[in-house]
């Protein structure tokens, strides 16, 4: 093995790029210090800033980029606030039936659900982003055999919107 000088191992690690670029940055900060100091003016001007060539290409491609990524941004915020509105329906649907087969009757407002204790809170509908536009539907049939009253037995968003597959979040 043969063993290297230090000078000679950094010579070899050494990028020719990064030393032209330093030593063009260093040239730059001298004129600067140069000027404050009220010394002598180079015959060259020194490098500064971008072309308005370069800005306008930098910001041809950011506006690619925005172009691309947000209407995926949107559809993805979109599919996700109709994966938490399933899944609030289902819990809905899912305590007015435990409220239905225990009480053995159905509860006459959403607001049965949680005074018995089988939600903590009424789930916030992620499209109109209040608890209050919840729609339930009154049934006149009842569900089992045991069934005293009849009262609310299904319940849809508020929302008006349509759905990406074209239906009504009303009618989920």
């Amino acid at each position: 093995m043969v063993a290297m000088s230090p000078s000679s191992a950094s010579q070899k690690l050494e990028c020719p790029t990064l030393r032209s670029r330093w030593g063009r940055w260093r040239t730059i900060f001298a004129r600067r210090s140069d000027r404050a100091k009220g010394g002598i003016h180079n015959s060259r001007p020194a490098e500064q800033g971008f072309t308005l060539l370069e800005l306008m290409i930098v910001m041809v491609v950011i506006g690619l980029l925005a172009a691309i990524a947000i209407p995926s941004y949107t559809n993805n915020i979109r599919n996700a606030k109709e994966a938490v509105l399933k899944e609030d329906l289902h819990t809905l649907r899912t305590a007015i039936d435990s409220y239905t087969v225990d009480k053995q009757k159905a509860p006459q407002s959403l607001d049965d659900l949680v005074q018995a204790g089988y939600l903590k809170t009424m789930p916030v509908d992620p499209f109109t982003k209040r608890s209050d536009t919840w729609v339930p539907v009154q049934g006149d049939s009842m569900s089992n055999i045991d069934q005293t009253e009849s009262g609310i037995d299904d319940v849809h968003s508020g929302a008006q919107e349509t759905a990406s597959d074209g239906t009504s979040y009303s009618t989920w």
